[in-house]
């Protein structure tokens, strides 16, 4: 009987012990799934502690949290384990991914040491969602505090210059955008023959795809990261400018120009948010006001290439007569430059530190921190310099785990992904609507919406502006004739800025000739011959043609206007519009010149903003810039010529660019990590829209006011810099 009892003990025991095993794998698996981390990191992040011993270093950080070499050594007389080997046996093999830096209990991974519960606690970080909003705004601030002190040892330096020119490339992209359309639509639309409505489309799609772009690639900078989101959107940016450069009708070229803009939208809200992060509290406002210079050196790079390509229409081919390329098209080309490089240097830059520690991802963050170090310090010539940061913060994470399965298929699994970023992104944009950043928020759009409804439509309504004065200039001199009788005339040279009326004209030829801005009206054609005629703003109003032959002209349709055709033939006609920079009052020299001067009259206020952004603070600078370009907006009533109206555009760029600056520099710092790009994409989108009403509106002003245009602006510009005075000052604080 006592063997009996012996054996069922024994018995009893060993499956005890295999529950006990059982257990401990199960804990492992737990641990493998929330800490799988790559081999490359987890071995050098192991390797690079392991060899360290605490007793080296003094104890540092212990009141920030203990994040500097010491803490560890604070832990160890505790008598308790670190959290990398919590729960394992001291003869374990430590598992792929276990080992993560040295991260602590305050990292925000729950403990699956070993003992009675253990599984339970591993199994809780799979069905809890969360933990408070408390405890992650905790974990954000003391994030912060820590992140700006590791930025202080890191320095600024070589890495930092590095990452201002490829950065500098995205929105020099940004500023290339907004000048294609409008430089290359005096010859689009003679190539494609837009009507008035198709032309003003044109030039207003860009924007419309950068408010989408903005809004889009900004909440998705937030969940999938800076570098991720900005070289996608710059990737759809480089493939639809090369294609709109090909496509040759209408409407497929409209398309393209939206893709385009759709991902040049994600520049600016990912760019100033990403180099941000890189930046100590005491360098940052300087240093992102002299990155703004990519957006004006963007304007000229823009100007200077229109000028160079553009009017050289020799540089162009036709296969037949349905497909052109004409020289606007190398220009669209060679555009898309700058984003083609900004992603070929960009996959030589990593990921922002402070996105992988917001969410969680220590070791990267850690690995991306020591580079940025290490790479100022050999370029100062301290090369044994240690970063002797051991563990950061991190934030707690609050997203949901779903396990969709093996068995699921992929088009499913991807919905869900799809799905579930789709929720995140809505609840980040709500996150900047609740009460701590709602007033924030509203005081941002506010001044946002009324800066770039006057900027874009002034700067639209002067290049308008100054084309009315050189059309009303050229019409002056319109010569008109009325009812006239020409027979047996052959007409060889050029005919321009000519109105006919009531004409009667018999057997005459026109042979190998240009019309310029001809108007026929009211006029009989009768046994003409017309010849390799080329045309631009020429129309035949109410005509009739009589036994008229018309062989390779461009006079068809379009150019015909409530005209009676009576036995008469076209052969061989054109297709598409001819090009012709030689009219005056569109000239093309002078439309990239002008806007040539408008983007480096900027200069001197972006050299002003920088060097005073960190001395006078952000608001000093938005308000006061606000107040003089408002102030400067009544002397454009006195711009009555060509000049003045130059001078005027250069004196309020220059000048309005300052307070551009200081609102990226205060839009990145009035909003926490998890929400900077997301709240930036959003203000953009807005500016975006706002530029859409302001052109409009200021556009139907031209040549009937100047007085409604100018109070717009000055009002808005006055609205604004009141609203921008109740915005709080971020001078001196820390990176939230």
């Amino acid at each position: 009987m006592e063997d009996n009892y012996q054996n069922r003990t024994a018995f009893i025991k060993g499956a005890k012990d295999i529950a006990k095993e059982v257990k401990r794998q199960a804990t492992k698996k737990v641990g493998r799934s929330v800490d799988r981390m790559s081999d490359e990191y987890a071995k050098r992040s192991y390797s690079r502690f392991e060899e360290d011993d605490d007793d080296d270093y003094p104890m540092q950080g212990s009141q920030d949290g203990g994040y500097y070499r010491g803490e560890s050594q604070a832990n160890d007389d505790e008598g308790g384990h670190s959290d990398s080997t919590e729960g394992h046996d001291e003869d374990d093999e430590i598992y792929e991914g276990e080992y993560q830096g040295i991260p602590r209990a305050d990292s925000g991974k729950a403990s699956i040491a070993g003992g009675p519960g253990s599984v339970q606690a591993g199994a809780q970080q799979f069905t809890d969602i969360g933990v408070s909003d408390a405890e992650r705004r905790k974990d954000q601030e003391e994030l912060a505090q820590q992140y700006e002190t590791i930025l202080q040892e890191c320095g600024h330096g070589k890495f930092q210059w590095s990452l201002y020119f490829v950065l500098g490339l995205a929105l020099m992209a940004d500023g290339v955008e907004i000048f294609v359309v409008g430089f290359v639509l005096p010859s689009a639309e003679k190539d494609m023959c837009l009507s008035e409505p198709n032309k003003s489309m044109l030039g207003l799609i860009v924007y419309f795809g950068m408010m989408v772009g903005a809004f889009l690639w900004g909440a998705l900078a937030d969940r999938i990261g800076r570098r991720q989101a900005l070289l996608i959107s710059l990737s759809i940016n480089s493939i639809f400018s090369f294609f709109s450069s090909f496509v040759q009708g209408y409407s497929t070229f409209l398309f393209c120009r939206l893709l385009s803009g759709v991902g040049i939208g994600g520049s600016i809200p990912i760019v100033f948010s990403y180099y941000s992060e890189f930046l100590a509290q005491e360098k940052r406002g300087e240093h992102l006001s002299w990155l703004c210079m990519f957006w004006m050196i963007g304007g000229i790079y823009a100007s200077a290439m229109a000028w160079a390509i553009i009017p050289h229409y020799g540089w162009s081919f036709q296969m037949g007569s349905a497909y052109q390329f004409h020289s606007w098209r190398v220009f669209v080309l060679v555009a898309a430059f700058p984003s083609v490089a900004a992603i070929a240097a960009l996959n030589a830059m990593p990921e922002s530190p402070r996105f992988y520690l917001e969410n969680g991802k220590h070791d990267e963050g850690w690995m991306i921190l020591k580079q940025v170090h290490d790479t100022n310090m050999r370029a100062k010539g301290y090369p044994e310099r240690v970063f002797s940061v051991t563990t950061i913060k991190t934030v707690k994470q609050m997203d949901e785990l779903v396990d969709t399965g093996t068995d699921t298929p992929v088009w499913q699994r991807y919905r869900l992904k799809i799905m579930s970023l789709s929720q995140q992104i809505r609840n980040n944009i709500l996150a900047c609507f609740n009460p701590e950043y709602k007033r924030t928020t509203f005081m941002l759009m506010a001044v946002w919406f009324s800066m770039s409804f006057s900027y874009y439509g002034l700067t639209v309504w002067f290049p308008d502006m100054i084309k009315y004065i050189q059309k009303q200039e050229y019409e002056s001199r319109t010569k008109t004739f009325t009812k006239e009788r020409v027979e047996h005339v052959t007409f060889n040279f050029t005919l321009e800025n000519q109105i006919h009326r009531q004409g009667y004209y018999f057997n005459d030829k026109f042979l190998n000739l240009k019309m310029k801005s001809m108007v026929f009206e009211d006029s009989v054609f009768e046994e003409c011959y017309f010849e390799d005629i080329t045309s631009t703003h020429t129309f035949f109003r109410n005509c009739t043609f009589v036994s008229t032959l018309f062989y390779n002209t461009d006079l068809f349709k379009y150019r015909l206007v409530n005209c009676k055709l009576l036995n008469s033939s076209f052969y061989h006609s054109k297709e598409g519009c001819m090009l012709d920079f030689s009219d005056d009052f569109n000239n093309a020299y002078m439309i990239y010149f002008v806007n040539f001067l408008g983007t480096l009259a900027v200069l001197p206020g972006n050299i002003v903003s920088a060097l005073l952004m960190d001395k006078i603070g952000r608001l000093r600078m938005l308000a006061g810039s606000s107040v003089i370009s408002c102030v400067s907006c009544f002397f454009l009533m006195f711009g009555n010529t060509e000049s003045g109206m130059i001078a005027l555009l250069c004196l309020f760029g220059g000048i309005s660019i300052a307070s551009w600056n200081a609102l990226d520099v205060l839009t990145v710092e009035l909003y926490p990590s998890d929400k900077r790009t997301t709240a930036f994409g959003f203000l953009n989108a807005l500016c975006k829209l706002a530029a859409v009403l302001g052109i409009s509106i200021f556009q139907s002003f031209v040549g009937i006011t100047k007085a409604v245009p100018i109070l717009f602006a000055a009002g808005a510009l006055a609205a604004g810099s009141f609203l921008a005075t109740k915005l709080p000052e971020t001078r001196g604080q820390v990176l939230q």
